[in-house]
């Protein structure tokens, strides 16, 4: 039997962020018996999954249950503002979630659970939001086993003038109507704010991935100044988190969508990707020209019969091969 149980962290800023358990689960509440279900006998890990801009819960779900069907636990963390999260009170980007949701959920897994392993998966800004969570917390990175990325990208989606005239452009109008109506545009259930996007439009414009607080000084000392009141220069005192994604050694499997053409087209995956340090690291675009199922869009990549067939039994030998 499929459970699924809602717990609430609290960040340090006081917003409440939703982590939903999902286990297979008998009625005794212990963890079902792979051996009676004709499935590999393995030892359940931990599997963090968390989603990005326009989503909630439902973008992990299915995949979620997936592996817990074959014994593993999943913890969906929903970003504030979406989902069963609390609506937040101040404006937030990309980096108040890394720097506040994230540790809290990673503070409940470790200090409250105590948890002996833990896997992320991750679709979009979910991989860009642990990177920066990580770059931050350092501590942390011994803890990860593994990484799976779908379909994420931060600072590569400007090829040449017509991808930047493309983002430039949505920039602007996001400006004008100060958010994105996702559901008009059919990107997901939830508005995105022009605060919460300029982050990302800023980054891919400029090729960077600075900080909005994060002073370099006070990074160089190990002090994170955590202010929830984001600062607007981005100038050279402010970190450029691409430069620090090398001491992320967790082993990463990156994978990209060939349909995916503005958000996070192969070649800003492949950067992404690029920037981490561990020759063990794996990046894969699935494509019909690769003899895949489908040329797969961005969402399509993580949440499709298709990906199901494919990828997800991908992503769990990722898994159990950096079992702990």
């Amino acid at each position: 039997m499929m459970t699924r149980t809602l717990h609430l962290v609290t960040t340090k800023d006081d917003e409440k962020i939703a982590v939903w358990k999902v286990v297979n689960a008998i009625d005794d509440g212990t963890i079902a018996n792979t051996s009676e279900n004709n499935l590999p006998n393995i030892t359940p890990q931990n599997i963090f999954l968390t989603h990005g801009t326009f989503s909630d819960k439902q973008t992990c779900l299915k995949i979620a249950e997936y592996f817990a069907g074959l014994g593993h636990h999943c913890y969906i963390m929903e970003w504030r503002g979406h989902g069963g999260s609390s609506l937040p009170k101040e404006k937030f980007n990309f980096e108040t979630v890394a720097t506040y949701d994230y540790e809290a959920t990673f503070r409940y897994f470790f200090e409250e659970l105590k948890l002996a392993n833990l896997h992320c998966v991750t679709h979009s800004g979910g991989g860009v939001g642990l990177t920066m969570f990580l770059v931050q917390n350092p501590s942390y990175i011994n803890k990860v086993n593994s990484i799976s990325m779908f379909a994420c990208q931060a600072f590569g989606a400007v090829e040449d003038s017509t991808s930047y005239a493309k983002i430039l452009t949505a920039k602007i109008v996001t400006r004008l109507v100060g958010f994105i109506p996702a559901k008009q545009f059919k990107v997901g259930p939830f508005n995105e704010s022009y605060y919460t996007m300029t982050q990302w439009y800023d980054w891919n414009l400029r090729k960077n991935f600075k900080s909005s607080f994060l002073k370099k000084s006070s990074f160089d000392k190990g002090e994170v100044n955590k202010s929830i009141h984001q600062q607007k220069n981005t100038g050279d005192d402010f970190i450029d988190y691409r430069h620090h994604m090398p001491k992320i050694t967790i082993p990463i499997y990156s994978i990209s969508a060939k349909g995916d053409n503005f958000i996070s087209p192969t070649r800003g995956c492949r950067l992404f990707f690029d920037g981490f340090n561990n020759s063990a690291n794996i990046f894969r675009e699935y494509s019909l020209s690769h003899g895949d199922l489908d040329d797969y869009t961005h969402s399509r990549i993580m949440i499709s019969r298709n990906a199901a067939t494919e990828i997800w039994p991908t992503v769990t030998a990722w898994i159990e091969k950096h079992a702990g």
